[in-house]
């Protein structure tokens, strides 16, 4: 018997290898997406792509606009940063993190977990946003499964035990790209550009166009989308 799960959908290749990896191991997925006010909506499409292909059991859009608070390339007016090194890359906390985002999108999933009867969140962080994004540790991914059991009328009913559950977070890039492959993801439905054109053509010069195809070039497979 399958066990409902609620997974974040973001339309990026992580979050798509997430979600087939919970397939795969038995899970009933309720996929949400979530508009959180950023500058293109192109993510947003591919996750209904990655939700139809995959077909979930449901998949839901929420809108919170962080766009208001700001204080990031991904929600304000601030230039993405381009053709960023590697050193550059792996120090510092970039401008594109977006002020407690993971906090608020696992908030949101925890939320719908309850209602749908799941004890189970899924999320597509790893290793390589470990290095720039605090909200991708999995220190922090174990505190916030405690806040969810003490939090929620079914963790202190004792009713479900909440797990955060993050299957990339080891994983480079070009792993996951090698274990989305295994399972059948269809890369070419994804999206992972920070600043793509009007058409949602990727730019191939922002980190995470940089960090994709790094990925698919160690994976030894070329990327299905088209760049600029």
């Amino acid at each position: 018997m399958t066990k409902p799960a609620v997974i974040l959908l973001s339309g990026g290749l992580d979050s798509a290898t997430t979600a087939a990896i919970a397939q795969n191991d038995g899970f009933e997925l309720y996929a949400l997406s979530v508009d959180y006010g950023q500058r293109h909506k192109h993510e947003l499409t591919a996750a209904a792509r990655v939700a139809k292909a995959l077909g979930v059991q449901h998949h839901t859009v929420v809108p919170v606009d962080l766009s208001r608070f700001g204080g990031s390339a991904l929600t304000d007016a601030i230039d993405v940063p381009k053709d960023r090194s590697d050193e550059q890359l792996g120090s510092g906390i970039p401008v594109t993190y977006v002020p407690a985002r993971n906090t608020i999108l696992l908030a949101l999933a925890l939320g719908y977990a309850e209602t749908v009867g799941a004890a189970d969140l899924f999320l597509g962080v790893n290793a390589v946003d470990y290095s720039g994004y605090p909200d991708c540790r999995s220190e922090f991914l174990a505190k916030f499964a405690e806040l969810a059991n003490l939090a929620t009328k079914a963790g202190v009913e004792g009713t479900s035990r909440f797990a955060v559950h993050a299957p990339l977070v080891d994983m480079t890039k070009a792993q996951i790209i090698r274990r989305g492959l295994a399972l059948g993801v269809d890369y070419g439905l994804t999206h992972s550009c920070y600043d793509p054109d009007p058409r949602g053509v990727s730019c191939g010069r922002c980190d995470a166009c940089r960090l994709r195809l790094q990925g698919f070039a160690e994976a030894g497979v070329a990327d299905p989308l088209p760049y600029q």
